[in-house]
Formats: structure tokens, C-alpha cells, sequence
């Protein structure tokens, strides 16, 4: 599993982009969602990023963004690829695509067979698509809930676009969750913390050495 590509979400602190950085992780993601408790400030993000290596892919992360708050975070915060989390459409993420010419990864919550059949749609207009575990309704996070979904729903589905396996995976089991969904890219946020927005360096090392 040594070609496996690993986003660390949700840092928020010089330690753990660098913890993140030296376990190996391709991919690190900031947090614009206020109600997170990894959301992180803008001139905080922006300091953070520009310590990030180059080769390693800074994500901002941010759910159902206007055009003024995403033209201010970008201007401020070096950006390789933007993560919409919300309910954005398949046209909304299409129009943020081409006004910021950057690649944009859409989350898509799956929660059923019915859900996996979204990911059609998003394939034309997304550059990456982020298969995450659907929130309860009525929860106040689109993501980092902790939660797995049944990974058996992606059996035998056929990606159009490159995709990235998230949603409750931990250093215990995302070796199993590979097997059996054949991820070629995972991301964890709240899987290597100790408590909400606390990431723990031994747990970030563990995660990279499981699907090493």
C-alpha cells in the first residue's frame, strides 16, 4: 500500500503541520468552517501554509462559500486545491472552479446506495471527488464527525475522477478500509486527535505507517 496518499485535515497549529509533514502526508487541509473546532483564522492559515514544503498539496477547506468569503481567504492564504463541504450543486462547483482557476475536490456524504449514485454528477465538474461519511440530520458538522459509512457501498464502483477516502478512518482500521474499497488516497482529521481539534503526533505516525 506504499503509493497511498494521505491528506491530514483540520491543522491548526506550527507542530501539527509539521508532525503532518515529516509521517509523510501528501495532502494538508485548513478548516474555514466557523462551527468546526478545527476552524482555523485566516492570518493563522496563511502563516501556517507557507511553512508547508512544496509537493505537499495545501487544502482550504470551506462548506458552501460565497464568492467575497473564498476571494478573501484565497487572496491571503497560498492555495492548491479548494475543498468544498457543504451542499454545494454541481453547478456552484463548476462556477468556483472557473473563477478561481484552481482544482477544486467535492465531499459527497454517503450514507446509502442512493448517495453513491450522487458521485455521477459531481464527476464532470470536480477535479477530485472526497467520499465521506453523510452527517445525521440535524448534526452541526458536514464532516470530521468521527463517523465510518458501510465502505462495502463502493465495491465495484467505477471513478470517473481521482477520489479520496474519508470518514471515521483511523490508525486501527483504514489498512482494512483500503482492502476492501481499493482507496488510492485517504484523509483523517479527527482519527489522529485526542480530543476535537487536538492532533496527536503519535497518531498522525501511526496512520502513515498503516497504509505504508
Amino acid at each position: 500500500m506504499s503509493d497511498i496518499q494521505v491528506k491530514i485535515c483540520g491543522l491548526s497549529t506550527p507542530e501539527q503541520v509539521s508532525w503532518a509533514v515529516e509521517a509523510g502526508a501528501r495532502y494538508v487541509g485548513f478548516n474555514f468552517f466557523a462551527k468546526s473546532p478545527r476552524y482555523v483564522e485566516l492570518g493563522t492559515a496563511a502563516e501556517l501554509a507557507v511553512e508547508v514544503p512544496p509537493g505537499i498539496a495545501k487544502v482550504t477547506l470551506v462548506v458552501d462559500p460565497d464568492d467575497a468569503t473564498l476571494d478573501a481567504i484565497l487572496a491571503r492564504v497560498p492555495t492548491d486545491m479548494i475543498q468544498l463541504h457543504g451542499q454545494e450543486s454541481p453547478a456552484r462547483v463548476a462556477e468556483i472552479r472557473a473563477r478561481h482557476g484552481l482544482p477544486v475536490m467535492k465531499a459527497i456524504g454517503i450514507a446509502d446506495a442512493g448517495d453513491v449514485a450522487k458521485l455521477a454528477a459531481y464527476s464532470p465538474v470536480a477535479d477530485q471527488l472526497l467520499v465521506d461519511a453523510k452527517p445525521p440530520k440535524g448534526a452541526p458538522l458536514p464532516g470530521g464527525t468521527g463517523v465510518a459509512f458501510d465502505w462495502g457501498l463502493l465495491q465495484g464502483y467505477r471513478f470517473q475522477r481521482p477520489w479520496m477516502l474519508a470518514g471515521g478512518l483511523t490508525p486501527e482500521n483504514v489498512a482494512a478500509a483500503v482492502k476492501l474499497t481499493g482507496a488510492r488516497q485517504v484523509d483523517v482529521s479527527s482519527g489522529v486527535e485526542t480530543a476535537p481539534g487536538v492532533k496527536d503526533e503519535a497518531r498522525i505516525r501511526a496512520f502513515l505507517r498503516a497504509v505504508a
